[in-house]
This record gives structure tokens, sequence and C-alpha cells, in this order.
């Protein structure tokens, strides 16, 4: 199959906070950390060779921004996850969004939405 994103980015202006908050974010949703690098660290599958997404100090030296309407949604398991990632997310420095429940999207949309400690929204999903 072939991936419709090879990464995405988002912004930080602290990356060792950045860090906290999405090793435990991302877990339960099974993803994580790939690399660690001195700018930017980054999260995949555990059996994908790749880190999709990577969070970095931005590149031109700048306080890194939110892209307003910008969210990457991730796939959740079960809801379950989705609830323990809303949770995770505001235990370690995250803001709520949008508390886990379903939404008229589709049947069966199971949804979560959080800011990361510096803004970027994110979104789990499971469609069950």
């Amino acid at each position: 199959m072939r991936e419709t994103f090879l990464y995405i980015t988002l912004g930080t202006g602290d990356l060792v906070r950045a860090a906290r908050f999405y090793d435990a974010t991302l877990a339960p949703l099974g993803l994580v950390r790939r690399a660690t690098k001195d700018t930017e660290i980054g999260y995949g599958h555990p059996d994908d060779r790749r880190a999709r997404l990577w969070i970095t100090l931005p590149f031109d030296g700048q306080a890194a921004t939110v892209g307003n309407g910008s969210m990457p949604a991730f796939t959740a398991i079960s809801a379950e996850a989705v609830i323990l990632f809303h949770k995770a997310a505001l235990a370690h420095g995250g803001s709520d969004e949008g508390a886990p429940g379903l939404r008229p999207y589709a049947p069966g949309f199971f949804a979560a939405y959080v800011r990361d400690p510096d803004g970027n929204k994110l979104s789990a999903v499971h469609e069950g």
C-alpha cells in the first residue's frame, strides 16, 4: 500500500517539553519516538521504518507558530485509546479542544481534540 503522506511536521519552541507531551500522548495510539535529533523528534509505528510525524524547532530560527485550520488526526484502535490519548494530553501540558465522544461526521466516529503545549491542534479518531 502506498502512503498518502511521507511525513508531517509541527513546530515547537521547546523540544524537551514537546518530547514529554508527545511521548505520553501518542503512546495510547501505538506510536513511539523513532528519532531524536538536536532540532527535532520523530514518531511513527514500531513496525514502520520511518517517523511520519516530526516535531521540530523551526528551520528559519523564528518562533514556532500554529497553523490556523491545521490538525493532524491520528487513527486509534479503539474508543478507549481515544480516551487515553485525551487524558495523556491533558496530563502532560495539553489543553482540551473537544472531549472524547461520538461526532456527527460518520456513524461510529469517536474522536477527541487537544492542543499541544505550543498550541498545535491534534485529534485521535476511532471509527467503530
